[in-house]
């Protein structure tokens, strides 16, 4: 690659510059990699990763639709509702996935948990449906920003020995929100709680615990990489500093770094849109199709097993709608530990075979699950352990698809990589909801056919197995390395160019 003259866009020729490229070498990713954890990366988990745990609340608490009769809502409006939180999701991810890699982490990571924080908690105010969508889409603005922001910041501040573990347990908080919003919802849209106040309760739970978490990422720096990239290699530096100070503060003795390490770069400040097709479908095809084939397969087994959850429950074990949280709260629990206890073998065992490993076995469990439901064998409690058992795997799998688009592209173009490929999956998503809604819409007689929606589980099966084959050819081996040793970061200079003094 050419490196651009400092201040053009990346791609652009330097040639037409009369200055000749100036390289600065750094060892800002071997300072970060070699930090042993410490209380500060811990504040990374808790003051970045409430994200998920934010939007599975969110999620949770609207699926419910307390607020149906007390707004006069059809069911149409309540599946429009979630439509209209998706498409912000959307809008945010792209929008601010793009904002993200050309000013910085830190000022979107608190900009977005902002935009939340105002669109969750006026939802609780509404007093129509127009209204409960408007703010039901700044709020979907803000998350989705969140993920963009969120993981870029995760993957560039956290050693690269406990990245995988790391990123994927925080993935899988999301189901610690769901069990939170499962759990408030047995409370508040019960006869305890007047039924026009229960919702509105609910919306003010996620900025709550927002407004908690806001004064702990002011604590959270800038991410030194972005820095070094984007010509602020002074700031870089202090920015390293401070960090390594808050761990020698910990007790922590820091091992000398490796000089061998260091990167040369030619800082730049922005990459041309257009560029970014280039990258994704000429420079790393394989990437962009293991990218494709994760996050669409488990956004589709997702939602079409976590949106029809409850009408499973109710019209084929005749379950009342208002007992369904009871069995869901198992089934967020699953998927909570899968992430938190296979995580770690993400590192030590590897991408590949953990990615391979975990679609394929959820996708097989899911097969054999569909036969035991068609055959009449399961009942409510029997059909809860097994999507348990099943999301066990799948949740790390589906966590491990966010953390595989977050690592293996360039770090100029993280934030809008993991935009591209959460809105692919969003897509996807909302087609598996829609499908398996129409395979279960029949299901209102006494006793409701089966055969539609088994051959529907047959089909997220096979759409699991699928990705897991995806990964087997075409996973990266990621673990334990740095991620400039995953993607060079496109302002990385060739070695014959001369350095600043």
């Amino acid at each position: 690659m050419t490196a651009a003259t400092p201040g053009q866009p990346i791609g652009s020729s330097s040639k037409t510059s009369p200055q000749r490229p100036r390289a600065v070498r750094s060892v800002v990713p071997a300072r970060l990699d070699r930090l042993p954890w410490a209380r500060f990366h811990w504040l990374i988990v808790v003051g970045l990763g409430v994200s998920w745990i934010l939007d599975g609340l969110e999620i949770q608490i609207v699926s419910q639709a307390g607020f149906k009769d007390s707004l006069g809502l059809t069911n149409a409006d309540v599946g429009a509702l979630g439509s209209v939180y998706l498409v912000g999701q959307v809008v945010g991810a792209l929008f601010f996935g793009r904002i993200t890699d050309r000013i910085g982490r830190r000022k979107i990571f608190m900009l977005t948990l902002a935009i939340y924080l105002v669109g969750s908690g006026l939802a609780g105010l509404s007093w129509n449906f127009w209204v409960l969508a408007a703010f039901r889409f700044v709020a979907g603005v803000g998350i989705g920003g969140e993920y963009s922001a969120i993981n870029s910041a995760i993957d560039e501040l956290i050693p690269s020995h406990y990245r995988g573990r790391v990123d994927i347990a925080i993935n899988g908080t999301y189901w610690g929100g769901a069990a939170i919003g499962a759990a408030a919802n047995l409370y508040l849209l019960s006869d305890a709680v007047p039924k026009s106040v229960g919702w509105r309760i609910g919306f003010f739970i996620g900025p709550l615990l927002g407004l908690l978490i806001i004064g702990l990422r002011r604590h959270i720096p800038e991410s030194p990489r972005w820095q070094m990239t984007h010509g602020h290699a002074e700031e870089a530096e202090r920015t390293l500093d401070d960090i390594e100070e808050r761990v020698r503060n910990d007790g922590h003795e820091l091992p000398e770094v490796d000089d061998k390490k260091a990167i040369k770069i030619v800082p730049q400040k922005w990459i041309p849109f257009g560029q970014l097709f280039g990258i994704f479908f000429s420079t790393y095809p394989r990437r962009t199709i293991l990218g494709i084939s994760l996050m669409a397969t488990q956004a589709f087994l997702y939602n079409a097993i976590f949106f029809s959850y409850a009408l499973v429950l109710e019209h084929f074990f005749k379950v009342s709608s208002a007992h369904t949280s009871y069995y869901f709260l198992p089934f967020a629990f699953g998927n909570l530990l899968g992430p938190l206890l296979l995580g770690p073998l993400f590192d030590t065992i590897g991408r590949r075979v953990m990615i391979t490993g975990t679609y394929t076995l959820s996708g097989v469990l899911l097969a054999i699950s569909a036969y035991l439901f068609q055959a009449g064998s399961l009942n409510a409690t029997t059909q809860t352990i097994l999507w348990c058992i099943i999301f066990f795997f799948a949740s790390a799998g589906a966590s491990s698809a966010y953390l595989t688009v977050s690592e293996i592209f360039p770090l100029e173009l993280r934030g809008q990589a993991i935009a591209v490929f959460f809105s692919i999956a969003q897509i996807c998503g909302a087609i598996a909801t829609s499908l398996y809604g129409h395979l279960i819409g029949g299901a209102n007689n006494a006793n409701p056919p089966r055969g539609p929606l088994t051959v529907g589980y047959y089909l997220g099966a096979g759409v699991m197995i699928f990705g897991g084959i995806v990964a087997f050819f075409l996973a990266i081996n990621a673990e334990r390395r740095s991620l400039e040793d995953i993607a060079d970061p496109l302002t990385k200079a060739s070695d014959e160019l001369e350095e600043v003094a």
